[in-house]
């Protein structure tokens, strides 16, 4: 092992002494890998078609279906690092099997709740899983590949099984949801979560336990401060910006965030390296994973909300969507791996954030009054196509521009980073548009000409569900008359996430083009 110093996007870096893989890549060790992150994911989209369900069979609002999904993602941020350790530590086969076995757990939990708080547990227990396997099989792949080539090829292989994952879920959820129960889809998903941990068992392990070990201060703020931020979104707005319990939320995030940052400097083994943002490729990647995440999970949530709680579609419908928003990373892994060993990061990561804005700001465009699916195949498949080209540069950036030894690192930084966009996804959304869309009813509502008694009637539904509880109301109720005006503000509501998201993917890809170098040469191969 040696230390040098070399050239990167015209910045001098030095290089950590480091270690090459043990062993090639082999391919009971790669389909494990692959097939771990596909599971994972699964597990994080599992709601996407089943939020109208939940929204109707457990009466669950808008902020508790935005708890939902940001159960299982909350561990998956606040985790990832740890895992990363974890993993280095004591071995990334052992993770991979233990999450396997946390993921069993967390949908049996699921799979018999008869109401949101045993949802939410489930899903927070799966999640311990999804923040196991993540970070570990993207070190695995990028530890058992010593050359660009290998390392484009299995990453763009980790990226299409995450994708087969999203594209999978709804598929599942969709034909559990309309032959018998929505619970029967977290029942699939235990079986592949067996067989993952199976599988698994025939990988080869590896670890890098050098100058690493567990980072308990790092761990609780980083804890503490994201759960705190995530509270603060979501719920506020439900109770209020206002509200002494967002206002004291938003000042507990910025306390534990600002101690993690220095825990972490004056930590001899931290979670998260931070002279590696030093690195412009990687600070640049950091901000754009986080952005592009955000835009394309904001996307997804909007849609899911969309077609469920306000259309009333059937879940295999909502699922045909998410299937050309997720299916497109599957058909061109060919030739996102040709790119990603050809092209510049610059253009395949601001040409794929450029491709989600322009499907998100389309997509903003789309009536809530059009229910053709067709209405939205467009647009999801711009986003679907800068995902796919976003996710896989991203990753590889990631891990080739650190050297080999702190590939576990990098891979737990990435997936907090990734999971963090993920997790701002539904909650910024849910909260922007809750929040137009109770201000666009509430005067829709007092304009209109409704019966007195009705609008009494919508005004107290509004005031303890919002909106979508309005949009629930049967033919027969007294405020059914004020639907259409619900449906006409969560369409506005709904319609901003779409804007919101695509201003956001622009911004992003405009950074990535000034500032990214034109090339980034892999650690392994930089001459350090």
């Amino acid at each position: 092992m040696s230390s040098s110093t070399y050239e990167q996007d015209g910045a001098s870096v030095v290089a950590v002494p480091k270690s090459r893989p043990e062993k090639k890549l082999g391919f009971a060790t790669l389909f494990a890998a692959c097939l771990a992150v596909c599971v994972a994911e699964i597990t994080i989209a599992m709601p996407t078609v089943l939020n109208g369900l939940f929204q109707s069979r457990l009466h669950a609002d808008g902020s508790e279906i935005a708890w939902i999904t940001d159960a299982s993602l909350l561990p998956v941020t606040a985790l990832a690092l740890t895992f990363g350790v974890l993993g280095d530590k004591f071995g990334r086969k052992r993770l991979l099997v233990l999450g396997a076995v946390a993921l069993i757990a967390g949908h049996l939990v699921t799979a018999t709740a008869a109401g949101t708080a045993q949802l939410w547990t489930g899903r927070a227990i799966a999640g311990l899983g999804a923040a196991a396997l993540f970070p570990t099989s993207l070190a695995v792949v990028a530890i058992g590949t010593r050359t660009g080539h290998e390392r484009a090829r299995g990453v763009t292989l980790w990226a299409a099984s995450l994708a087969a994952g999203a594209a999978l879920a709804p598929v599942i959820s969709g034909i559990s949801a309309d032959n018998g129960s929505w619970k029967w889809a977290f029942v699939v998903v235990i079986v592949l979560s067996a067989l993952s941990g199976v599988v698994s068992l025939f990988a080869a392990d590896s670890r890098a336990p050098e100058g690493r070990s567990l980072d308990w201060p790092g761990q609780i703020t980083i804890a503490i401060g994201l759960f705190a931020l995530m509270y603060a979104v979501i719920q506020g707005g439900t109770d209020g910006w206002g509200s002494t319990a967002v206002v004291a939320a938003f000042v507990i995030a910025a306390v534990f965030l600002a101690l993690f940052v220095v825990v972490e400097l004056r930590s001899p083994a931290p979670l998260l390296r931070l002279d590696v943002f030093r690195n412009r490729a990687f600070t640049v990647s950091a901000f754009v994973t986080v952005v592009g995440m955000f835009s394309f999970v904001a996307t997804a949530y909007s849609t899911s909300i969309r077609l469920g709680p306000v259309q009333h579609q059937s879940p295999l419908l909502a699922a045909a969507a998410f299937v050309v928003l997720n299916g497109v990373t599957l058909v061109v892994a060919p030739l996102t791996s040709r790119l990603i060993e050809h092209v510049s990061p610059r253009w395949i990561l601001s040409g794929g954030l450029l491709l989600t804005g322009a499907g998100d700001l389309w997509a903003s465009t789309v009536s809530i009054t059009d229910r053709s699916l067709g209405s939205l195949v467009g647009p999801l498949l711009a986003v679907g196509l800068g995902f796919a080209l976003t996710v896989t540069s991203i990753s590889a950036v990631a891990v080739n521009t650190v050297p080999v030894r702190l590939a576990g690192m990098a891979s737990g930084a990435t997936s907090l980073l990734r999971d963090f966009g993920f997790t701002l996804g539904p909650a910024v959304i849910s909260a922007v548009a809750l929040s137009r869309a109770a201000g666009d009813f509430t005067t829709s509502l007092a304009a209109s000409a409704l019966p007195a008694h009705a609008k009494a009637a919508a005004a107290a539904v509004a005031k303890a569900g919002g909106p979508l509880a309005v949009n629930s109301a049967p033919p027969t109720a007294p405020h059914a008359g004020a639907v259409p005006l619900a449906v006409d503000a969560l369409g506005h509501g709904y319609s901003l996430g779409y804007l919101i998201s695509g201003i956001a993917a622009v911004v992003a890809a405009l950074l990535a083009a000034a500032t990214l170098g034109r090339t980034i040469k892999p650690a392994a191969e930089s001459g350090e």
